[in-house]
C-alpha cells in the first residue's frame, strides 16, 4: 500500500517540509530501498513479495522522483541534505536504524547512510561514486542520453514499443540484462517516471564531484554488481572492495544496471543474506 509522509529538514533558509511517497510491506526488522537517478521505488517490485517473507519493507520514491515532489527551495540535492532527509524518515516512520538497500544512486545513499551509522546494515547494488573521471563522463552521458529519449517519445509509442520484447529492448536495454522480462506496464510506467523526473538535472549536478572514499566500519556491508551492466562499468565493484575492506563483494551473472528485474530469486537472496 502506498502512501505520503512528510518531516521538516534543516536548510539554510531555516526547516523545510520535505514529503516522499513509499510503500510499506511484509515484517520483520525494517529494510529501507532506495531507487537509482530517474527510477522509481517499483524497480523494487520483482523482489519485494520475496522480501517481505523475512523483512518490513519499506520501498521510498527519492525526491522529485515517482511520486514523491522536489525538494523545497533552500535544499540542496547533495548527499548531506539526502542524509538528514532519509534520516528524518526512518525517524517519522519509526524504523530506529533500518538496513537498508540501494541501487546505484540509492546504492550509494545507502552507503553514505552506513558511514553516518543511521543503518544497521547496507546492502548496495551497483552503487554510484567508485568512477573514474572518464567513467562518471560516460555514465551521466548515457543517463542524459536516456533521459531526452524519454522526454521526447509520444506515449502511444512508448506503448506500443512495449508490447514486444524487442521494443521493451530499445526502451530499456541499457539498465536491463534481460529487458523481455519486464512487463509492459512496468517498461511504460519508468519511461514516464524518467521523462517526468523532476529532481533529474540537479541530482545529476550534485553528482557531479563526488566519490566514494571512505570505510564503512561496524556495519555488514555488501557491493553487488551486475556482471552486464552497461551504465557503471564492474570493474569499480572491484575498487569498492579496495575501499569498504570488509565488505562482502557479490558478482550477479546475467544481471545489468539494475539487476533486481533481471535475476530476482538472487538478488533478493543477497539482499536478506546482506541483512542479517
Amino acid at each position: 500500500m502506498s502512501a505520503t509522509v512528510s518531516f521538516e529538514v534543516t536548510s539554510p533558509l531555516g526547516p523545510q517540509t520535505v514529503t516522499l511517497s513509499y510503500a510499506r510491506a511484509g515484517r520483520g526488522e525494517p529494510l529501507l530501498l532506495l531507487h537509482g537517478i530517474g527510477h522509481h521505488r517499483q524497480a523494487w517490485d520483482p523482489v519485494v513479495d520475496v522480501l517481505a517473507t523475512e523483512r518490513e519493507v519499506i520501498a521510498v520514491d527519492l525526491p522529485g522522483f515517482g511520486a514523491s515532489p522536489p525538494l523545497p527551495d533552500g535544499l540542496a540535492h547533495d548527499l548531506p541534505t539526502m542524509n538528514a532527509a532519509l534520516g528524518a524518515l526512518c525517524e517519522e516512520l519509526e524504523l530506529g536504524r533500518p538496513h537498508v538497500a540501494g541501487n546505484s544512486l540509492g546504492g550509494l545513499l545507502a552507503l553514505e547512510l552506513g558511514r553516518e551509522r543511521l543503518v544497521r546494515s547496507v546492502t548496495a547494488l551497483s552503487p554510484a561514486g567508485f568512477w573514474t573521471r572518464a567513467e562518471r563522463r560516460y555514465a551521466f552521458g548515457v543517463l542524459i542520453g536516456m533521459r531526452r529519449v524519454a522526454e521526447r517519445m509520444p506515449l502511444p509509442l512508448v506503448e506500443r514499443l512495449a508490447r514486444s520484447a524487442a521494443g521493451r529492448a530499445a526502451l530499456t536495454g541499457t539498465i536491463y540484462a534481460r529487458p523481455g522480462r519486464r512487463s509492459p506496464e512496468a517498461v511504460v510506467a519508468e519511461t514516464l517516471a524518467l521523462a517526468g523526473a523532476g529532481s533529474f538535472t540537479e541530482t545529476l549536478r550534485a553528482g557531479s564531484a563526488v566519490r566514494f572514499t571512505d570505510d564503512v566500519p561496524g556495519i555488514p556491508v555488501t557491493v553487488a554488481w551486475g556482471a552486464r551492466d552497461r551504465i557503471l562499468i564492474p570493474r569499480q565493484g572491484i575498487r569498492a572492495k579496495r575501499i569498504i575492506p570488509r565488505a562482502r563483494l557479490v558478482r550477479l551473472p546475467g544481471c545489468g544496471h539494475v539487476p533486481m528485474n533481471d535475476d530476482p530469486a538472487l538478488v533478493a537472496r543477497v539482499i536478506l543474506d546482506g541483512s542479517r
